[in-house]
């Protein structure tokens, strides 16, 4: 009788034995996902799913018929303005030019004509034979005729010289305006033309061809493989296994329990919704769970994002 109950006791001993506790962890990559900026159709993919790319490589061509659009309108305003910025350089045409000098010439003799006419009628009047209503009449002529002289040769000053300085000013700002428009816009066309920027492999593709994005709508999704980490949740009480920069061993089930060595690079509370369990029965304090994040020292050929990495315990 006796023998039965140190039996059972050994038993309950070992079947109530807390085991090792081993921690499961899942592989995680970089992704990043392409979008467009401005509003699209799909016109062409040049991946599909499961495609390796280089960073580069072309992966899809948008339809954006109203960037077209723009490009033309902000094309048309900077010729428009690229005219006004000549004419503003090269000043009046030679027939104007030629106008204005007759203008002044013209001006001129009339002011000549005047002035004989004003000395001549105030000599008569001087002599008593004119009188001062006369003289006065062809002064206020010959005082016109200087001043349409004066305005004719402005015209003219005017003509040869061009726009003023501050009018050349603003037709070249307007060049520069018009063209900011323009690259504004080519930049919105080159996004019709979606590259990779990293190399990676291609996992989704969301709409199909034909169908319309909107601007920053994700169109695929692309992990970069060479980027891969271990996360694991861990209990607080067993963290001082997994301090930062200390290493561990694991191994990758999917791969044939191959081994690897990892290296514990991030640490950081989970919060209090990711309470574990308590420590004890009665409950003193609940034990908290964080998250572990670990690299791989060595490359592992074959790894794929969501394969499970069993630490070894120690």
């Amino acid at each position: 009788m006796g023998g039965v109950l140190i039996l059972v006791i050994t038993g309950s001993l070992y079947a109530f034995r807390e085991e090792p506790d081993t921690q499961q962890g899942m592989v995680e990559v970089t992704n990043y996902r392409v979008s467009s900026k401005v509003p699209a159709r799909i016109l062409r993919y040049y991946v599909d799913e499961g495609d390796y790319v280089k960073a580069g490589d072309t992966l899809v061509v948008l339809e954006a018929p109203d960037v077209a659009a723009k490009l033309k309108q902000a094309e048309a305003a900077r010729t428009a303005a690229e005219a006004q910025d000549r004419k503003a350089i090269k000043g009046a045409r030679q027939e104007q030019i030629s106008a204005a000098l007759a203008m002044w010439q013209k001006s001129k003799a009339g002011v000549e004509i005047a002035e004989k006419s004003y000395h001549r009628v105030k000599r008569l009047h001087d002599q008593g034979v004119m009188t001062a209503q006369k003289l006065d009449e062809v002064k206020a002529q010959y005082d016109a005729a200087v001043s349409t002289e004066r305005a004719a040769k402005s015209q003219y000053d005017m003509a040869l010289n061009g726009a003023e300085l501050e009018e050349k000013q603003a037709a070249a700002a307007m060049v520069q305006r018009a063209q900011g428009a323009v690259n504004e816009v080519n930049a919105y066309v080159k996004e019709t033309v979606l590259t990779a920027s990293m190399d990676g492999e291609v996992t989704e593709i969301f709409p199909q061809v034909g169908e319309l994005v909107g601007t920053g709508a994700p169109i695929m999704n692309i992990d970069c493989l060479d980027k891969e980490w271990v996360t694991f949740n861990v209990r607080e009480d067993l963290l001082k296994r997994f301090a930062v920069g200390a290493t561990f061993q694991g191994v990758v089930p999917a791969l044939g329990d191959k081994q690897v060595t990892l290296k514990v690079y991030a640490l950081r509370d989970l919060g209090s919704y990711a309470v574990w369990k308590a420590t004890k029965t009665t409950g003193q304090y609940d034990r908290r769970t964080f998250e572990v994040r670990a690299h791989f020292v060595t490359p592992v050929d074959g790894l794929r994002p969501g394969m499970s990495v069993l630490e070894v315990s120690r």
